[in-house]
This record gives C-alpha cells, structure tokens and sequence, in this order.
C-alpha cells in the first residue's frame, strides 16, 4: 500500500478536480445536508434557551389551586353552587400534607387604579406571603421584596413592575421610599422588580403592583377569601402526587362531593414543564432524523458519482494495475477521493452553518434576550465523525468495482 505524502494527496485532488462541475454539485449534497444538520440542532438549542426563559424562575416541582362551581349536589347542596377557597385552607392543608415544602394565597385586584403626582394607569395588585418567592422568584431591580415584618405589622407598603416604575415615574428618579396611589389608597414602593418569570399569576409581571397579603385582605374587604393556593412539593417528591391529599381536605372542608372532578382544579407546572421536555426532545430526534437523511442522501450521491467515475477510468486503472499496482492500492485511492470530496464539502457545510447562527445568535443578544444558538464542541466532532463514517462508505462499492478491475480490461477499452 502506497505510503501517504503530499504527492499522493495531490493526486487525489487533481482526480477530484478533473471535472469540477461535476464535483460541484456532488459535493453540494454532502454541503447541504450537514449544513441542515448543525444549522438545525444549533437553531433547536437557540429556541429551547428562548422558550426555557418563560419558565425561568418559577418552580417547577409547584401546583396552583383554585375554586369554580360544583358540578354535583352534596350534602343538601345543589350543583351549580358558587364557593371560595380561604385562608384556613392554608393551615388545614400546612398541618395535614406532610411533603409540603411552601403554601402561600394569593389574591388579585385586576384594573386598580395606581396613582403617581399627575400619572395615572390600570394595573394588577397582588397580595402575597413572602413564601411566594418560592413559587415565582421576584428579582429586584432596586430596593427589597415583601417580608414577614411587613404581614405581621400589615405595613402599607408595596414593590412595583418595572414598567410601572418607568410610566409613573421620571428617568433614573428613585422610586425607593416614595407614596403611590392605589384605589384610594397610599403605599410606600420599598422596591422595584426586575427579571421575572413569563408565567406570572396575576398577568404580566412587570405591570403588577405586590402587596402584603394581609394588607389586601383587609382593605379589600374579602373577609377569608383568596383567589389561589400556591403550593410546591418537598425534594424528591412530586407535587402531582399531593393533589389527592389536598383534594380530600379542601372538598371535605367545603362540603364539596368527593367525586366532583371540576369544583376544585389544579393547575400542575410540574406536568406544564415535563410536556416542554417531551416536546423538545421529540424536535431533537426529528432534527437528527432530517438532517441525517439528508447528509445520506447527499453521501449516495458521491457513491454514485464515484462509480461513474470509476467506469470512466477503467482504461487508466487497468494500466495501473498491468504496471505493478496493487489492487489495495487501487482501493485506497478511490476511498481517499470519496472522503476528501465529502471532508471538504462538510467542512464547508459546518463552516457556513456556524457563521449563520452566530449572525442569528448575535441578532437576538442584541434585542436583550440572551439564547445560544451555536452548536457545542463535541457535536462539531461528532459532525466530522459522522463525515468520515459517510465518506467512507460511499468510496467503498466504487473501491471494490475498481479493485475487480484486471490489465485485459484497459485493453478492450482501447
């Protein structure tokens, strides 16, 4: 077998260039196909990190409870009656579900007037416990979020959205310490929200106004009333695997019939992010199943190129042979042309594919949100892995063609 150097490489190259059309477009198919391959996975990962930015800091192992009419008469009660969930509920279900890790209420006033000097606008208040910083992180931008001291001394205090802070009040002014309005009523801002979560409760998180849960209460005028129960599950245990637990006490509480499937609901985010991760990981294996049957269909079309090639060169390998060369020799040679035409033509592909998604990667950095679209160092690897597994078996039927080739045969060709 012929040692490699750089003459043979040459030769190699000057086989391939023969016909450059030809090579052209053959190597298109191996360009396009990994070019879909990696531009694909790299745009996956890119709409995972934008669609998994909804999601960031709320938990995900939490439910959320809430009330709606009974569709079953119980107990003397008819179908169709209205209740409400309430404050004792937290403590019922507190004491007798032991894998809670954090309950909180919450309440909302939606369209509250909230006024600033001659600024006014219709916003959301929320009442919350400082425990439901376990359900929706609240990152602030400035000042602090709602304590225990503020509940306990029902403080008149509030932490506002970043949009409120920024129609209500003047660029780079301090918001910490000033007075809003709502409904009627003063509120000192001790902060100002900043990132939050896309799943927001109450609406769009940064046009929310946040309480003390016992300050709405109160003022509101709901007596026990609240309009959802916050809740997330201990490490290791599920938070789907409460909710009969949690159905019995509260139906039982309210004189609720055991099997009225709809007068409580549960909204389970545990359940919400499983399906996001099915989801993704089904559009991985269907980006892979694409982007590989297009790159093979891309290496059955140097195959076939490369077996006409090898008819075409009958005469010139039937001399080869008659002169001494060997038959593995003759084997090596078409094999290296099949890889060199569909290293460089992947290369090229992966190049290309890289350059696109870091000009989309750029794109959207530069609107704020920040999303990796570039594909890891270990899948480039496995993309040239994958290159070299194709180049070499679409060189090995026109190899073995080659190889059958005999001396006699370049004679009858003449």
């Amino acid at each position: 077998m012929k040692a490699f150097d750089l003459d043979w490489f040459g030769e190699v190259l000057i086989t391939i260039t023969r016909n450059k059309t030809r090579s052209v477009l053959t190597a298109f198919g191996v360009f396009w196909g990994i070019f879909m391959l990696v531009s694909m996975i790299g745009g996956g990962r890119g709409l995972q990190d934008l669609i998994s930015r909804n999601f960031a800091g709320f938990a995900t192992n939490s439910c959320i409870i809430y009330n709606d009419s009974t569709t079953k008469p119980w107990k003397g009660f008819k179908k169709g009656r209205s209740w409400n969930l309430e404050s004792s509920d937290i403590n019922n279900l507190r004491n007798r579900v032991n894998n809670i890790a954090h309950i909180t209420p919450c309440v909302f006033d939606f369209g509250a007037s909230v006024v600033k000097g001659d600024k006014s606008a219709a916003y959301t208040v929320e009442g919350i416990y400082p425990e439901y910083n376990f359900i929706e992180e609240q990152k602030m931008a400035k000042g602090r979020s709602i304590n225990n001291e503020d509940i306990l001394s029902e403080r008149k205090v509030c932490t506002i959205g970043r949009r409120i802070y920024q129609n209500l009040f003047k660029n780079g002014e301090n918001a910490i310490g000033q007075y809003i309005r709502v409904k009627g009523v003063y509120y000192q801002v001790v902060g100002v929200t900043g990132g939050h979560s896309n799943i927001s409760l109450g609406g769009n998180a940064e046009e929310e106004v946040i309480v003390p849960f016992t300050v709405i209460q109160k003022l509101s005028g709901r007596g026990n009333k609240v309009d959802i129960i916050c809740i997330t599950a201990k490490n290791g245990v599920l938070v789907s695997s409460l909710h009969d637990d949690i159905d019995k006490i509260v139906k039982s509480a309210h004189m609720i019939a055991p099997t009225d499937d709809h007068a409580l609901m549960f909204l389970n985010m545990e359940q919400m992010f499983k399906m996001v991760d099915s989801l993704f990981s089904g559009v991985h294996i269907l980006v892979w199943m694409v982007g590989l049957g297009t790159l093979l269909a891309g290496a059955i079309g140097v195959s076939n190129i490369m077996m006409v090639t090898v008819k075409e060169r009958t005469s010139e390998i039937g001399i080869r042979r008659a002169i001494g060369a060997k038959p593995n020799e003759i084997m090596v040679q078409i094999i290296a042309e099949s890889l060199c035409l569909t290293l460089l033509a992947g290369l090229f592909g992966i190049s290309f594919a890289v350059l696109i998604l870091q000009v989309l990667e750029v794109g959207v950095t530069s609107s704020g949100t920040i999303a990796h679209f570039q594909v890891s160092f270990a899948t480039g690897i496995g993309m040239l892995a994958v290159l070299l597994a194709l180049g070499l078996a679409a060189g090995l039927a026109p190899a073995y063609r080659a190889m059958a080739i005999k001396p006699i045969d370049a004679i009858r060709e003449e």
